[in-house]
């Protein structure tokens, strides 16, 4: 089926100049992320002392590397009695779709090399609530017109940000963490392409599609 392929994503460097030294610099170190396609901006940052305050300065970056590791960083020597706090905040495509939610992944391996994955929802738009599970189950909505393959950002959130701990921390497990930044549903490219040449939608194909992000992750290492 070819409506079940995509279109190519993007990759996202976090330099300290435009120049091609400093961008394979940040590859190096692996301080970049993905996306769908969409130009959502996002920031991760993982530490043992980050607070609200930190995010709310309008310059969290600073506190950022100041305080932790950016997306492709180590945690290693934990406090005594601390779990590590992570910083993300994210921006939409400037004309994209607004933010549904940012999430926070967590991987690890059990004592007999098995894999296991953690979904937490950290930050969610329109004040929707978070269960004690770490997931939001209200949907955000959705406001695509497929007639008109257009769509309207009454729902969702602009930007999004939240300092979160990991409430399931186990100081003797390696675990990873990355963040994952979620749109609003907008047109799919099907949608888009049977509106403009009009053609009907291919049968079975998603009207909709929610374009996102990924970052590196951060390591924690006993």
């Amino acid at each position: 089926m070819s409506w079940g392929q995509v279109a190519s994503g993007l990759g996202g460097v976090w330099a300290k100049e435009n120049t091609r030294e400093a961008i394979f610099d940040a590859m190096k170190r692996k301080e970049v992320y993905g996306t769908t396609g969409s130009r959502i901006r996002v920031r991760f940052f993982g530490g043992w002392d980050y607070t609200p305050a930190d995010l709310m300065s309008r310059e969290p970056a600073f506190a950022g590397y100041q305080k932790g590791v950016p997306m492709g960083g180590d945690l290693t020597k934990v406090p005594k009695g601390k779990a590590p706090t992570f910083m993300v905040y994210a921006l939409r495509d400037t004309t994209g779709g607004n933010l549904d939610r940012i999430q926070i992944i967590k991987g690890w391996l059990d004592e007999k090399g098995k894999t296991h994955e953690q979904i937490y929802d950290v930050a969610v738009s329109d004040g929707r609530k978070i269960g004690k599970d770490g997931r939001c189950k209200t949907p955000v909505g959705n406001t695509v017109d497929a007639k008109t393959a257009s769509f309207t950002n009454t729902i969702g959130d602009s930007e999004l940000g939240v300092v979160w701990k990991d409430p399931d921390f186990d100081p003797n497990q390696k675990a990873l963490y990355y963040a994952r930044v979620i749109e609003i549903p907008t047109p799919r490219w099907t949608t888009i392409d049977a509106f403009r040449f009009g053609v009907p939608i291919p049968e079975g194909a998603p009207v909709s599609t929610q374009e996102r992000a990924y970052t590196s992750p951060i390591w924690y290492t006993p």
